[in-house]
């Protein structure tokens, strides 16, 4: 079973299995159907497309949610039975942007309760170096009963958070960039800052240069940096690329972190929640 990451050559040997199933997650916030054209003019063989705001998020409610609200657990259940999915399957999600978004599929899977999920390692990049086959045709698994086994431990509410600041029951990490996490900068959302106490590990400095994750022995010194062990909470900008810290603390061997799934993004539609700026 791979339950964190997987490097293409071991995809390729169980792609033909039935119980594999190959998701991609190729996405891009500045333009939503660009993962979708990628997707269409070359995928790994077998491949199932998500797209992140139709599959992967729920309805954005302004003034209420995150700019990707999670998406409810009936939803899941459905849309994973269609894709072939259930308790025996081993589930490959890959990106071309290191994980950033294959990893929020990674993630739900894990909070639903199916743990065989692997991040392919290096992304689609890693696939084509290993002149590895693409295909273009567009296949169609047959559906399986997907059954949820919420796994609630794994995420934590605003209001919890908001209790933190003074009961300080969780060691809670950002994983935006450090130019956005002390509000130097905030090129998408309304409010610059970070929530009051909240460190910060920017989630692309668990990739090397070839944007590949870093071995689980550098990630267990980064995340053992934090200090004395804890509950460690992972948000971002809207509770996507935090998943992808996620990942990495797993990988490590920390076991599996909480999550603030509403994120900044989240925080920021309450005007009484307090926001701090600063490194």
């Amino acid at each position: 079973m791979y339950s964190s990451l997987i490097e293409a050559q071991d995809v390729y040997l169980i792609l033909q299995d039935p119980g594999t199933v190959v998701v991609d997650c190729r996405f891009s916030l500045s333009g939503p159907e660009l993962g979708r054209k990628a997707y269409l003019a070359g995928h790994i063989p077998g491949a199932i497309y998500a797209h992140l705001d139709e599959d992967l998020s729920a309805r954005v409610i302004p003034g209420k949610t995150g700019r990707h609200p999670l998406p409810d657990v009936a939803h899941c259940e459905q849309l994973f039975s269609k894709w072939g999915i259930d308790a025996s399957v081993q589930v490959v999600v890959y990106d071309d942007q290191g994980g950033a978004f294959a990893a929020r599929l990674w993630w739900l899977l894990h909070w639903l309760g199916h743990e065989k999920v692997a991040v392919l390692n290096g992304g689609w990049k890693s696939w084509n170096d290993k002149m590895l086959p693409v295909a273009t045709n567009i296949l169609f698994k047959n559906p399986r009963l997907f059954v949820a086994s919420l796994q609630e431990s794994l995420m934590v509410s605003a209001d919890d958070l908001l209790d933190n600041l003074t009961s300080y029951r969780f060691r809670v990490i950002d994983a935006r960039a450090a130019e956005r996490y002390s509000g130097e900068v905030e090129p998408i959302d309304p409010v610059a800052g970070h929530i009051p106490g909240a460190g910060n590990l920017p989630y692309s400095e668990n990739l090397d240069a070839n944007g590949r994750f870093r071995s689980a022995e550098l990630l267990l010194d980064r995340f053992r940096s934090l200090g004395s062990p804890t509950q460690t909470v992972f948000y971002c900008g809207s509770g996507v690329t935090a998943c992808h810290n996620a990942l990495a603390y797993y990988h490590a061997g920390l076991g599996m972190p909480k999550i603030y799934p509403g994120s900044w993004s989240e925080w920021i539609t309450d005007v009484s929640r307090p926001v701090e700026r600063g490194s």
